[in-house]
């Protein structure tokens, strides 16, 4: 597979805390210190040529429908050649801490919002990146039931908009087998450092880079 992002590319990353993760808003570059900048400082180191500039606009605590909200500030009006987007496990979240589903025509509505506006008005390409979660503590196992009809839309938008599919979920699922959930996700949902560092590895390899 060849590299996806052309020289002087601009790739955005959005999404919630997970992508946030710490990024400080005063600075417009800064990556945080998640899987975004683990991706983009391997990306650079390796091909420096390339010029490619990465962002990252995720938001701690955002759903689907906040995502909607700032959409045109922080996705459009950056005018990006490819959108990474992680999404999802706080439509889930929200229904078991405060009561507050997301249902899942609501959604799949706002995503398909987030991904027609990216076509139709900015022409980039896409990387939807699968909502995952692991089994601890023990009442995440329930939540399964919420999320997992929200990962199959998440597929299904993948696949109607031609978009690249990095498979989070499973990814933390087959490395779950062999070590134990909370090496990878001390709270079945918030990476450890080894888990932003499969998922950045997992992200790059979609993208085209052999790591």
């Amino acid at each position: 597979m060849s590299l996806l992002f052309q020289e002087g590319a601009v790739v955005l990353f959005q999404g919630d805390s997970i992508t946030d993760c710490g990024r400080d808003r005063r600075s417009g570059d800064h990556l945080g210190w998640g899987y975004a900048m683990m991706a983009a400082s391997w990306f650079s180191a390796l091909y420096p040529e390339r010029r490619v500039t990465f962002l990252n606009r995720g938001v701690s605590g955002d759903r689907t429908k906040d995502l909607v909200a700032r959409w045109e500030e922080d996705c459009i009006a950056l005018k990006p050649d490819w959108v990474s987007i992680l999404i999802g496990i706080n439509d889930t979240w929200r229904r078991y801490d405060s009561g507050d589903p997301t249902p899942l025509e609501e959604f799949e509505r706002n995503y398909r919002r987030l991904l027609t506006e990216v076509k139709e008005r900015l022409g980039a390409g896409l990387i939807l990146c699968e909502p995952f979660l692991l089994p601890v503590p023990e009442d995440r196992k329930a939540w399964r039931e919420d999320l997992d009809p929200k990962i199959q839309v998440v597929r299904s938008l993948a696949r109607e908009f031609g978009a690249y599919y990095v498979p989070f979920d499973g990814i933390f699922a087959q490395a779950a087998a062999r070590t134990s959930p909370e090496y990878w996700a001390p709270d079945g949902v918030h990476p450890s450092l080894a888990g932003h560092a499969l998922m950045a590895r997992a992200w790059l390899r979609t993208v085209g880079v052999p790591v």
